[in-house]
């Protein structure tokens, strides 16, 4: 079964961790920090950016996966995709800007209230999407 939305977001999202981690790279490298963040608030914003979108997105993807395989490719579950990926790309430019803070929050929101969205949706699908089994009668 190819399931196109998680392949999608899923290659979206190594992309979005690769520029992530580069960015940390990058101020580690202009402030000379080999470990750590060497007390430097730019590098350790940057580096708290990549570990949040390293703690959210497993969740995200296995939810999207098991979602995508109990449904199927439904247009509003590309929707919602498509919306994480928007929120983890706010996120990292609020962290690093004050004057940007709305940039961060509407990006916990949103991975928040997906998270959330779709937990709830997994845990439903077994219990309200189920067909009865046909009724059979002994000896028949």
């Amino acid at each position: 079964m190819t399931m196109p939305i998680t392949l999608t977001i899923a290659g979206a999202a190594a992309l979005l961790n690769i520029w992530l981690g580069f960015r940390v790279s990058q101020m580690r490298r202009l402030h000379k920090v080999l470990i750590g963040d060497g007390g430097n608030s730019l590098v350790a914003a940057r580096m708290r950016a990549h570990a949040n979108f390293i703690e959210y997105t497993p969740f995200f993807l296995i939810l999207l996966a098991l979602i995508e395989m109990a449904r199927g490719s439904e247009l509003w579950l590309w929707g919602v995709a498509i919306l994480y990926i928007l929120g983890r790309l706010l996120h990292p430019f609020g962290m690093e800007r004050p004057g940007r803070m709305w940039m961060r929050s509407a990006g916990v929101a949103t991975t928040w209230l997906i998270l959330l969205g779709l937990g709830a949706y997994a845990i439903a699908i077994p219990y309200f999407d189920r067909v009865p089994p046909p009724i059979t009668y002994a000896g028949r």
